[in-house]
């Protein structure tokens, strides 16, 4: 997946890991000026095609793997297993982004139908949606500041636990990887884990969790509704249809959709290029412009373009994916080199940045003392 070199932007015909600037010319008016404006109406219709379109390449891939993938002989089932859950992992990340589209207010005109849509699709994945939704909101509102950003907070060198020492190895990063990819999303969840600092236990369940506004509980209620009821669904399935055939047709391509969701994220957030700010130095527009569009090779598509978008979602939020390659292009010539897009195929940009990418500390000489940069052991 992904395609290019590791050093070289084609883009942009400079070092991909050269260090972005941290002042930039422009405001958001500038940029949204930039932009046609069709590119921010969004049709309810244009978007419901998208999700019954991936509910019947979804519904496709299941039959498919229901239907013959229990007549192959052993050693072929074995085979095509693996490519049933990698199929289906993909097109329901796909739908996965549309929930996280409807988050943003990006689906439709209509605040309600945004919302149901995002809490049905989001559910069925096993994600709470308001519990996200606002959490993500809290992203986007404070990106890659040290003191408030909700997500992929890293640590000073002073503040590197001794097993991160420990795996800063071949096979302590390969275990480090596969931890994050299966278990982060859950962990985060659950634990907040790599998120804000609160001065109690967070997590997305607790409609009391310092996460969340006071107007916001309800809504996480519902969330978690909607959470029990899929567990629910799921325990029927299994009384019905057995634990092993659950398991092999949803809860892999769902644990699938959860590792997508990390490693892109993961990747959009991590890169040596890219700064992050104290509070004395924190700015919303340093904040969002500190992100990095990825090449996902033909998943780019699957995934409804949010992969080589992402620096555009982080400066407007709201513009549906059917549009956002155009309203990127529009935008690249005034962004100039705060625009970065990282071609390195995708393991190879996962193995680099887990190796380099492990704590982070401001330049002693610069004067941009609340500007960190990461930096490898």
């Amino acid at each position: 997946m992904g395609a290019g070199g590791r050093m070289s932007d084609p883009t942009e015909g400079k070092d991909i890991l050269e260090r972005v600037p941290v002042d930039p010319p422009f405001t958001l008016s500038d940029l949204k000026k930039a932009i046609p404006a069709h590119c921010f109406e969004r049709s309810v219709i244009r978007s419901s095609y998208y999700v019954v379109h991936d509910l019947i390449v979804a519904y496709v891939f299941y039959f498919l793997a229901n239907t013959y993938i229990p007549l192959l002989p052993t050693p072929w089932a074995y085979l095509a297993w693996p490519v049933y859950w990698f199929c289906q992992a993909s097109i329901l990340t796909g739908l996965w982004v549309i929930g996280h589209e409807c988050g943003h207010h990006a689906f439709s005109d209509y605040q309600l139908i945004d919302d149901a849509v995002g809490f049905v699709l989001h559910s069925a994945l096993y994600t709470p949606y308001f519990s996200w939704k606002y959490s993500h909101r809290n992203h986007h509102a404070n990106t890659n500041s040290l003191d408030n950003d909700e997500v992929y907070i890293p640590k000073r060198k002073s503040k590197v636990a001794v097993y991160s020492k420990l795996l800063n190895n071949p096979p302590g990063r390969v275990f480090t990887l596969v931890f994050r990819l299966t278990l982060g999303f859950p962990l985060y969840l659950l634990t907040n884990i790599s998120g804000k600092k609160y001065g109690r236990f967070a997590n997305h369940f607790d409609p009391l969790s310092p996460i969340f506004t006071e107007r916001e509980r309800i809504q996480v209620v519902i969330s978690d509704i909607g959470i029990l009821a899929v567990l629910y669904a799921t325990k029927l399935l299994v009384d019905a249809k057995g634990a092993a055939w659950v398991t092999c047709m949803y809860l892999i391509p769902v644990l699938g959709v959860h590792m997508f969701f990390v490693l892109i994220t993961y990747l959009h957030h991590t890169h040596l290029s890219l700064p992050h700010y104290d509070s004395t130095e924190w700015n919303w527009i340093r904040g969002a412009l500190s992100t990095i569009d990825r090449d996902f090779g033909f998943l780019n598509r699957v995934f409804h373009d949010v992969t080589h978008t992402h620096v555009l979602h982080h400066l407007i939020s709201y513009i549906p994916h059917y549009h956002a390659k155009e309203a990127r292009d529009a935008i690249k010539p005034v962004l100039g080199e705060f625009y970065k897009i990282d071609r390195t195929p995708i393991f190879k940009a996962m193995w680099r940045e887990a190796k380099e990418c492990i704590y982070i500390e401001p330049d002693e000489d610069s004067e941009h003392k609340g500007t960190y940069w990461y930096h490898k052991m």
